[in-house]
């Protein structure tokens, strides 16, 4: 640890909220040299949903490289990425009647984001875009102008543009008229965008979670003006919301999907666009990335299909969304009626924004990691407690964490 605080870059984020250093980690269990054992309730940000090390995948991923597997191609032709389009095609769009393409854009969430906003653009021939008050889709430059924290965009160093904010879905203001009067007002001063950018659930915004209805009528008003809707489920996607995508259960199909975190099934880096056809505009190259091609995440990414599946993971996730939300409601929101709550699937945020104590959350996540728990902050001011364990937790290690949640709420409030 020393070593990284003398030389590691004064970026570093969450090594400052969890100062251990970290040797091993077992599914939803991570572990420090001296056998200190964290029940992990951050999954990455969303990215070990299958948990860490999960030996399901990991063996195929292990098998992989002892058998010479290539592991780096770029785009080319590879076995390991051949089987990942066909299992994905098969086992997650045909079931679903998804007609979607598939492109590979790069490590990281951002990268897919960047991608679809460039084909937008190319597609519409219009620059706008439509995003929401809460977002967050990524900290390059282009996805970072469709990001609302002002922290994040202060550190873009030049002005991020071409990108208007409404607010999300929320009671007491009807964010939906509103972009209606702005399409249909020839004097709202704000050209036609190219897209709208919309998360189902805003984890960084503070697990603020749409309404299906408001989804649906999102998705009529982007067809009735050719506007592309492009969902960004890179957090809530993979089975998060209890259905691989977050906006199955609202009927909708958008022009495009970014994916990534979970999407590789082990945490290694990569993105994935999905986009219909018809919009598929991008000529041979114009958009490109060394590492677009992650052999081992393809490997891992169609492991991990095949374990949600087997293992029925998606009604696991839908019956531990009853349960955290008997529990929070039983157990936590009676210790004082400030506490309010959000959530679906197996990610809720309990919300300390009605308390005159903006270190309040922040307090409770050191509690909470004294006594063995792994859990990070989201929201304005950092106001939310965000729940966001493997998919595959036992009902044992659920409540436990959710017992070390309360303990350490009712020690700070």
């Amino acid at each position: 640890m020393l070593e990284s605080e003398k030389f590691e870059s004064n970026v570093r984020n969450y090594c400052r909220h969890f100062p251990k250093v970290f040797t091993k980690a077992k599914l939803c269990k991570m572990y420090t040299p001296e056998g200190e054992e964290y029940l992990d309730f951050f999954s990455g940000a969303g990215t070990l949903n299958y948990g860490h090390n999960n030996e399901y995948i990991m063996e195929r991923i292990i098998n992989y490289i002892k058998d010479d597997g290539i592991l780096h191609a770029l785009d080319m032709y590879t076995t390991a990425k051949c089987d990942f389009i066909k299992k994905f095609q098969d086992c997650i769009l045909a079931p679903r009647n998804y007609n979607y393409k598939m492109m590979f854009c790069g490590p990281s969430g951002t990268n897919a984001n960047e991608a679809a906003l460039k084909i937008a653009r190319k597609y519409t021939g219009r620059k706008n875009v439509i995003a929401f008050m809460g977002a967050f889709h990524g900290m390059s430059l282009g996805s970072l102008a469709l990001t609302s924290s002002l922290f994040a965009r202060n550190g873009a160093g030049v002005q991020l543009e071409n990108t208007i904010f409404v607010p999300y879905c929320r009671k007491g203001f009807d964010s939906l008229e509103y972009i209606k009067m702005i399409l249909n007002d020839d004097h709202s001063g704000i050209e036609k965008p190219a897209a709208i950018f919309v998360e189902t659930v805003q984890c960084e915004g503070g697990v603020q979670v749409a309404d299906f209805e408001w989804l649906k009528e999102l998705d009529k008003i982007c067809k009735e003006n050719h506007i592309l809707l492009v969902c960004d489920d890179i957090q809530v996607g993979c089975g998060r919301t209890g259905t691989f995508f977050s906006f199955e259960q609202a009927g909708i199909e958008p022009d495009m999907v970014t994916l990534s975190k979970s999407i590789s099934g082990g945490g290694l880096p990569m993105s994935l666009l999905l986009l219909k056809p018809e919009i598929d505009c991008l000529e041979p190259g114009e958009h490109s990335g060394t590492f677009r091609g992650n052999q081992l995440a393809f490997i891992g990414a169609s492991a991990a299909i095949d374990y949600a599946i087997e293992h029925k993971l998606w009604d696991k996730v839908q019956n531990d969304e009853k349960y955290v939300k008997e529990y929070i409601e039983q157990n936590i929101l009676p210790i004082n009626n400030k506490i309010q709550y959000r959530g679906k699937g197996l990610i809720f945020g309990i919300d300390f924004s009605n308390f005159n104590n903006e270190k309040l959350t922040d307090e409770i996540s050191k509690e909470c990691f004294a006594n063995g728990l792994i859990i990070e902050l989201a929201g304005r001011k950092d106001s939310v407690l965000k729940i966001i364990p493997p998919l595959i937790i036992s009902r044992d290690e659920l409540t436990a964490g959710l017992n070390i949640i309360k303990k350490s709420i009712q020690a700070c409030v």
